[in-house]
């Protein structure tokens, strides 16, 4: 593994990202949480997150204590990672449907609802992920690996050897598979 590059975990939120990040942590990286969102009925496992992700724009200077380490950040903050760092992101691809249901269950257990028609979010989605995955590719300091959610959790040991390869080795992925959780793969497309 290189020790001066950032590994990113990205996606759509409800896409896998809290279980990647704990993949990686049991494979032995270091992850960057602030541990303030608590292990719910919605990531029962926890989310694996630092609240400063969502003020990247604002103040992205933190983000070099995460360099040797992992860190997770939804998808459409990555543009204002800043570009003196290399990272190595793993971005998690899940069908929209699956991520609009995932979603919506968690919004119905806190008491709040969401207004926005499921095929407007849907475009919305697919509208954006083009954008920031294009925006990604014109990176020279930012290398994607983009994994399925419903690949990883279907064979959790050929997907740990890939993100293992893919940041340089020395995870331990007999560790990594062993987290993918079929049962918590709960809203399923068609």
């Amino acid at each position: 593994m290189d020790k001066n590059t950032i590994t990113v975990v990205s996606g759509l939120p409800r896409s896998g990202t809290s279980m990647m990040m704990k993949m990686l942590e049991a494979g032995g990286l270091e992850v960057i949480a602030d541990n303030q969102r608590e292990a719910d009925d919605d990531n029962p496992k926890g989310y694996y997150e630092d609240q400063r992700f969502k003020t990247l724009h604002k103040d992205n200077s933190w983000i070099k204590e995460a360099v040797g380490k992992s860190v997770k950040v939804i998808y459409n903050f990555l543009v204002n990672l800043p570009p003196e760092h290399r990272y190595n992101v793993v971005f998690l691809r899940r069908e929209i449907a699956e991520v609009l249901a995932s979603q919506k269950k968690m919004l119905e257990r806190r008491g709040t609802k969401d207004n926005i028609p499921d095929d407007k979010m849907a475009a919305f989605f697919r509208k954006d992920l083009e954008r920031v995955e294009a925006w990604l590719a014109k990176q020279p300091n930012i290398d994607v690996l983009y994994l399925g959610y419903h690949d990883v959790v279907k064979d959790p040991m050929a997907n740990a050897e890939r993100i293992n390869g893919f940041l340089g080795g020395g995870l331990d992925v007999q560790k990594m598979a062993e987290i993918a959780d079929p049962g918590l793969y709960r809203n399923r497309a068609g």
